[in-house]
């Protein structure tokens, strides 16, 4: 076949696709931008709704009846960042709380710094079996001092699922919070986030807390000193990406009572639910995500009445990715567990006994979150494609562009408004306009970076590939003189 005939027949197939899906494609962009801005909007009354009152929480919450919290720490290979995360979890501002760290057998020296900075002694603990776990508890630690309510199991490597459970099985307190090793919680953090188990004590089970990427703040004595900006523009697009998802998404999802993720970086749940739940199951990449939709399938079967909610404030922060390689781990396994776990649970889709988990949230999940990057690549090919080859015209290409790039950077923008206008947490101009710059370069190179990461992690499961587990990098906390 000659050339030119070669350009004929693509030209007819791409007139094909285009006749069948340019109308689709809008609609789809449009509608998925739009749904993030009712979103945004939703995350905003409840976050004037949680400002007016939260320094009185603060003020009056914390006393003798509030609840006590087990902070369950899985970590491997964090000697950069344990000792420090571990002083700031210890000193967070709350009246009963221990760490409970799970060392999962980690080769590089992340027990010796723990066992040197608290002073660690090995004490006959039996851990019981409350969720079965098949790794073989090594040897249990505490603070010679006696006072420090500070626990080290280490435990034969068998992932971070297993690690928290160990954890959740050692806890003795009735709240357990999930929290990565590499991560620094605000002082008053626990205050906040178990303000909605004190006001509805009955129904609430589980709620998330706000995510903030660490690289580039300040660090002093496991306290964020100065809120920055980091360096490289990998990790800046992160931020912008964490505020539109992680905070205004979930906060929205939360006031419309249909919140089904809550991020295993931090979340709160009450230990019996858990409990009662399985814990982590072991085997799920998603494995965070699988406990909630779990436990909201388990509830809404038993005709309970309960609530999962989202409480803006109480930040965590933590480090993102500063490499591609490592980026390209994490969404790839992100995307795998959210096929997978969505797979998994598809019975609930659309079933009314589930509410609206089941009727709104999942359906969503598959259409806007799952197939995003799928039609996003489709139109990341054909429509430049059929623009090149005179398909379409240049206003149709203009519209797809505003659709698909433009209405995503002004949602960007309106996250980026109602978070300043809430909370305020960008101490500096220049990293106001840094902010802003990010948003726009997201979309420039990165975000179809990750659509096509996306798309192996799918593609990876579907072959039935087994994972394997990237290794993230620390560079550790950038700590300032004291």
């Amino acid at each position: 076949m000659s050339w030119d005939g070669f350009v004929e027949e693509l030209r007819s197939v791409v007139v094909a696709l285009m006749d069948i899906t340019s109308l689709p494609i809008l609609v789809y962009f449009a509608v998925i931008n739009l749904s993030y801005l009712v979103l945004i909007v939703l995350a905003s009354i409840d976050f004037r709704a949680q400002h007016r009152r939260r320094e009185a929480v603060v003020e009056t919450f914390g006393g003798a009846l509030t609840p006590g919290v087990s902070l369950l720490v899985p970590a491997h290979n964090e000697e950069m960042s344990i000792v420090t995360s571990v002083q700031a979890l210890l000193s967070l501002r709350y009246p009963r709380h221990e760490v409970v760290v799970v060392d999962d057998g980690s080769t590089d020296a992340t027990f010796e710094r723990l066992r040197t900075a608290f002073d660690l002694v090995s004490i006959p603990r039996e851990i019981p079996q409350d969720v079965p776990v098949r790794a073989r508890i090594l040897e249990v630690s505490v603070p010679r001092d006696g006072r420090t309510r500070l626990l080290v199991v280490r435990k034969e490597n068998s992932g971070r699922s297993e690690a928290i459970n160990v954890a959740l099985n050692a806890a003795i307190e009735p709240l357990v919070a999930m929290v990565d090793a590499d991560s620094i919680l605000e002082p008053d953090a626990l205050l906040r986030v178990t303000q909605p188990f004190a006001d509805d004590p009955i129904r609430m089970v589980a709620a998330g807390g706000a995510i903030r990427p660490v690289n580039g703040s300040r660090v002093m004595s496991g306290r964020i000193a100065r809120v920055q900006m980091p360096k490289p523009w990998l990790a800046r697009v992160q931020v912008v990406e964490y505020l539109r998802a992680f905070l205004l998404g979930r906060t929205g999802w939360s006031r419309f009572g249909a919140l089904i993720l809550i991020s295993g970086a931090f979340g709160l749940f009450r230990r019996d639910v858990v409990v009662e739940a399985g814990g982590l199951d072991p085997d799920s990449i998603g494995e965070d995500f699988e406990l909630v939709l779990r436990i909201h399938r388990k509830l809404r079967d038993e005709h309970r009445d309960y609530r999962v909610g989202f409480v803006p404030e109480p930040v965590l922060w933590t480090e993102v990715p500063e490499t591609f390689s490592v980026l390209r781990s994490q969404r790839r396994r992100w995307h795998r567990g959210l096929w997978e776990t969505l797979w998994a649970y598809r019975g609930m889709v659309l079933r009314p006994r589930y509410g609206k988990v089941g009727m709104i949230a999942l359906p969503y999940y598959w259409l806007f979150e799952l197939c995003a990057p799928l039609l996003e690549f489709f139109g990341i090919i054909i429509v430049p494609l059929a623009l090149l080859l005179g398909v379409v015209n240049l206003p149709y290409a203009v519209l797809f562009l505003a659709l698909a790039y433009g209405l995503a950077i002004l949602v960007t923008l309106s996250a980026m408004a109602a978070e300043e206008w809430s909370f305020h947490r960008q101490e500096r101009w220049r990293d106001l306009w840094l902010t802003l710059a990010a948003s726009v370069m997201e979309n420039i190179g990165f975000r179809q970076l990750t659509v096509w990461w996306r798309l192996e992690g799918w593609w990876s499961s579907l072959r039935r590939k087994k994972h394997v587990w990237g290794v993230m990098t620390r560079t550790g906390f950038d700590e300032a003189p004291e």
